[in-house]
């Protein structure tokens, strides 16, 4: 199986069948991350938008890299800043939680008043915070590769971490949420 190195470099070539290979590995996990950050009706046009400006800027991909994911993550990252500058935001809070459908049951409740309360918490981290901690713990990137989408080194994407994990244990929303009730 060839790496996405290898097929970037052959799209270069002219076998554009290659990059829609390296599209194919990467469209669900790029697709998921678009969908927490502009919701799931905005992230398709975001998504076609991130598949051209990659194609696009692929002779720019460091091919010392053999997996092209956290590049694609900085590549979506680019449209999402786009796309907020140019939509008029209500809350500025990527919905990590990604809600699903209608659940009947009495859990519901109690679920919802956690995403609330956890929105709360994170809204407070600083954006550069918030961010390395949304692609490490959501989109199950390393620090590292983390470090290389927001282009900061491994280092300064580790201190991001640390501080946001250390802020989000000190915050109140996220003690309560931790609590263990009492009956």
């Amino acid at each position: 199986m060839s790496s996405d190195a290898e097929l970037i470099e052959r799209s270069l070539r002219g076998d554009n069948d290659a990059f829609v290979e390296v599209i194919s590995r990467h469209e669900n996990a790029i697709g998921n991350y678009l969908a927490r950050r502009v919701g799931r009706q905005a992230a398709e046009d975001v998504l076609s938008e991130v598949w051209v400006a990659a194609y696009e800027s692929r002779a720019n991909y460091d091919r010392s890299y053999p997996v092209a994911r956290p590049w694609l993550f900085g590549v979506a990252l680019n449209k999402v800043r786009r796309y907020w500058t140019s939509e008029p935001v209500a809350e500025a809070v990527p919905d990590f939680t990604d809600a699903k459908e209608w659940d009947p049951w009495s859990e519901v409740d109690v679920r919802v008043d956690a995403q609330a309360l956890l929105r709360r918490a994170l809204a407070r981290l600083k954006p550069e915070e918030r961010e390395v901690l949304g692609l490490v713990a959501w989109e199950d990137l390393t620090v590292a590769e983390a470090g290389r989408v927001l282009d900061i080194p491994a280092g300064t994407a580790r201190r991001l971490l640390h501080q946001a994990r250390k802020a989000l244990r000190a915050a109140p929303e996220v003690a309560a949420l931790l609590e263990v009730p009492t009956t």
